[in-house]
C-alpha cells in the first residue's frame, strides 16, 4: 500500500510540475504577442491612410508637401538588396561546402571563426568598411547603390554561410558513400547528391538572409544616400531605399508635417509587408524543395 500511495504521490506531483509549466510557457507567449500585436496594429492604423496609387507610382521628384510616394524608394530596395543576393549567396555557399566537404585544420577553424565574428558585427560597421573600400577607388564623397549592395552583402554572408553549412551536415553520409562507390568524383557527388538533398533548407536560410537586411538603414544612409528621384543605375549616383525612405520623412519633415509621417508609415508597412512576404515565400520554397527531395 505505500508504494501505491508513494508512485500515485509522484504522478500528482509530475501532472502538477506540468500544468505549472504549461501555464508558465503559454503566459510568456501571450505576454511576447503584445509588444507584436500593439505594433502591427500601430503601423497598420496610420500607414494605411496613404496606401494609395501615387504612393506607389511616383517619387518625390518636386515634391515639398502632401502627394508624393515611393516608388523610387522601391525600386532602390528592390536593386540593392538583388545585387547583395548575388554577391553574397555563391559566396555564403561556396564557403558552405568548403567547411563541411573539404576544410580540415588551422583555415577551417579560422574561416568558421571569422563567420562567428562577422555574424555579430553592427551593421553601421559594415557600412563604413563598405563606404571606405569604395572611398579608396573613387574617392570621398562617393554615394551609389551598388555600396549599399556590397554592404549589406557583408550582412548577409555570414547568415547564408551558417544556415548553408547547417543544411549540408544533415545530409547523410549514406548518400555520399553510395555516390563515391559508383565512381562519381567528390564535385559531382555534390552538385548532384549533396546540394538538391538540401536545397529545402539552404533557400530558407537565404530568404531569411534576405529579411535580415532588406530593412538595414544605417549602412545604406551612409553608402547609398537618399535622393528623392529614381534610379535605375546602381553604379551611378545616390539611391534611395525603403528603410532610408522611413528615416527621411520623419527626420526632414515640412509642411504638412502631417504628409511626411503618412508617407514615413506607409513606407514602414510596406516594408513589414514585404518581409512578411518573404518568409512566407520561404517556407513555400522550403516545402516544395522538400517534396522534390521525397
Amino acid at each position: 500500500m505505500s508504494l501505491t500511495a508513494a508512485a500515485t504521490a509522484a504522478t500528482k506531483r509530475r501532472k502538477l510540475t506540468d500544468r505549472f509549466v504549461t501555464v508558465l510557457v503559454t503566459a510568456a507567449f501571450l505576454v511576447a504577442l503584445i509588444p507584436l500585436i500593439s505594433l502591427a496594429i500601430t503601423v497598420v492604423s496610420n500607414g494605411i491612410a496613404r496606401f494609395d496609387p501615387e504612393f506607389f507610382s511616383s517619387s518625390m521628384r518636386n515634391v515639398t508637401g502632401e502627394g508624393g510616394g515611393a516608388l523610387h524608394a522601391m525600386i532602390g530596395t528592390l536593386l540593392i538588396t538583388l545585387a547583395a543576393t548575388v554577391i553574397s549567396v555563391p559566396l555564403g555557399l561556396m564557403t558552405s561546402i568548403y567547411l563541411v566537404e573539404y576544410g580540415r585544420g588551422r583555415l577551417a577553424k579560422t574561416i568558421t571563426f571569422l563567420v562567428d565574428v562577422m555574424t555579430g558585427i553592427p551593421s553601421i560597421v559594415a557600412g563604413l568598411f563598405a563606404y571606405a573600400a569604395f572611398v579608396l577607388i573613387f574617392g570621398p564623397g562617393v554615394r551609389m547603390g551598388i555600396i549599399g549592395a556590397v554592404a549589406l552583402s557583408v550582412l548577409m554572408i555570414p547568415v547564408v554561410v551558417r544556415s548553408s553549412e547547417e543544411m549540408l551536415r544533415l545530409v547523410p553520409g549514406e548518400l555520399r558513400e553510395a555516390s563515391y562507390a559508383l565512381g562519381v568524383p567528390k564535385w559531382r557527388t555534390i552538385l548532384k547528391v549533396v546540394l538538391p538533398t538540401s536545397m529545402a533548407g539552404i533557400m530558407t536560410g537565404v530568404m531569411l538572409a534576405i529579411a535580415r537586411v532588406i530593412g538595414e538603414t544605417a549602412p545604406l544612409l551612409i553608402t547609398a544616400g537618399f535622393t528623392a528621384s529614381m534610379n535605375y543605375n546602381l553604379f551611378s549616383d545616390r539611391m534611395q531605399s525603403l528603410p532610408v525612405y522611413v528615416y527621411t520623412q520623419f527626420a526632414n519633415q515640412g509642411n504638412p508635417a502631417s504628409a511626411f509621417i503618412e508617407r514615413a508609415w506607409a513606407a514602414a508597412l510596406l516594408l513589414i509587408l514585404i518581409v512578411m512576404a518573404l518568409n512566407l515565400l520561404a517556407r513555400l520554397i522550403a516545402r516544395r524543395f522538400s517534396a522534390v527531395a521525397r
